[in-house]
């Protein structure tokens, strides 16, 4: 659930952000991590899945330089709902395309502890995926709770509580156009 906070607290919570990224630092590490995909998967006609909803934005910036058949689709599954810490995860929707033998690719947002990309990965392989890749914009330095490797990593950022380029702030400030870092976490 999204908290109900006012616009003026939101103002002041992205001027007084730190920004680890701009929007051209973005724009060049999804150059590069689509440029990996493409040699690794171009040729696979794999399916790739958004991953809900914190990947929305991460996705569509890289279908557009991903120049190779493919098909998309999406799986939902949240470990945050809203908030500032990880919780059990929710399963809200899984893919509607068979992944029966495909190559399948998942791209999410930021890769912090692991678990809810590893239960994606289980998931895929579950329902018959050949193989499973992932790509994230961002690797987190903090402890992983999971044995997953990514396989496709935009940048590494430092373990501070980040927003912007679908990741969000309490419900919000997904859209901004690069990466920042609020100063304390509540």
């Amino acid at each position: 659930m999204v908290e109900e906070l006012s616009n003026d607290e939101l103002v002041s919570i992205q001027a007084s952000a730190d920004c680890l990224f701009t929007e051209s630092e973005v724009n060049a590490a999804l150059d590069r991590v689509a440029n990996d995909i493409t040699k690794e998967l171009s040729g696979t006609k794999p399916l790739v899945l958004c991953t809900m909803i914190g990947g929305i934005i991460v996705t569509g910036k890289l279908l557009e330089r991903l120049d190779f058949p493919l098909s998309v689709d999406y799986i939902h599954a949240s470990r945050y709902r809203g908030a500032l810490h990880g919780a059990e995860l929710d399963w809200i929707a899984r893919p509607t395309e068979s992944l029966k033998e495909r190559v399948v690719l998942i791209v999410d947002d930021i890769f912090d502890e692991g678990l809810t990309l590893e239960a994606l990965i289980n998931d895929c392989l579950s329902l018959g995926a050949k193989k499973v890749f992932s790509a994230i914009l961002l690797d987190k330095s903090c402890q992983k709770k999971a044995a997953v490797d990514v396989d496709f990593v935009g940048m590494k950022v430092d373990n501070r509580y980040v927003f912007g380029c679908g990741m969000d702030y309490k419900g919000y400030l997904r859209n901004a156009s690069g990466i920042y870092a609020i100063p304390d976490v509540e």
